[in-house]
């Protein structure tokens, strides 16, 4: 089988995500017609990089995760999704791992299933699919969580602001909106409340949502992509009370 080459413009890319935005030093010119991974990794120790992380970098080149993605609701978050591809399927020992962190990070500690291949940890509307990829023989895992209670409190005051305008109408048409009217401001206040208090918190949870997402992508990407058995690391729970 073909080596891997890496062409100029690849290897400059990995070379910035092995040093987080470092300059890369180029490509010497007798590997113009791109270069190996082994070669790859003597340049980036030749230049003060740490050979793993240029492999970890090369990897996730061929193995690039989805960005966290969110579903809307008045053009407010409503609900998180991340997907990482991954090289190979998880372990046993990789996924025991995997449910810790997520039970630390979330604070929850969740249901799991299996089924063949699936595995998933799921805690209401927040889950973890780990499940193979449906072209090339690959694994990804698939995150994603929906803020529901916030669906329910702004569809109750839209409710409620419907009702308030039509009694509106009703009572101005019956020619006692004199008398009604307090009632009426009340329940459009009411309904007014219910959808603040859904919407208003919705970007906050979300950016929280996608920066857990996003840090257990990262750990897990160096972990299954790491030859030299590196693990999952876990962090200290880290819980955002408004799930």
């Amino acid at each position: 089988m073909t080596e891997r080459r890496y062409s100029e413009d690849e290897v400059a890319a990995i070379f910035r995500a092995a040093t987080e935005g470092a300059e890369s030093q180029g490509v010497p010119g007798e590997h113009a017609d791109g270069i190996t991974l082994r070669d790859l990794q003597a340049i980036a120790r030749e230049v003060g990089i740490s050979p793993m992380a240029a492999e970890r970098a090369a990897r996730a080149l061929e193995h690039p995760s989805a960005p966290a993605v969110s579903r809307t609701l008045l053009g407010l978050p409503l609900a998180v999704e991340r997907t990482v591809a991954l090289p190979r399927a998880l372990t046993d020992l990789e996924w025991e791992r995997l449910v810790t962190e997520l039970r630390q990070v979330f604070g929850a500690r969740g249901t799991l299933r299996a089924h063949g291949s699936l595995r998933e940890w799921s805690n209401g509307n927040l889950h973890a699919l780990h499940e193979p990829t449906s072209t090339g023989g690959g694994y990804q895992l698939r995150l994603a969580t929906m803020k529901g209670n916030a669906r329910a409190s702004v569809a109750a005051g839209a409710l409620t602001l419907g009702l308030s305008a039509m009694s509106g109408i009703i009572v101005a048409a019956q020619g006692t909106l004199a008398q009604a009217g307090p009632g009426l401001v009340v329940l459009a206040i009411g309904g007014a409340a219910l959808i603040a208090n859904g919407a208003l918190r919705l970007p906050s949870w979300a950016r929280r949502r996608r920066q857990q997402m996003d840090a257990i992508a990262e750990r897990l990407t160096a972990a299954t992509q790491d030859d030299h058995g590196a693990t999952l690391s876990l962090d200290p729970p880290d819980v955002d009370p408004a799930r």
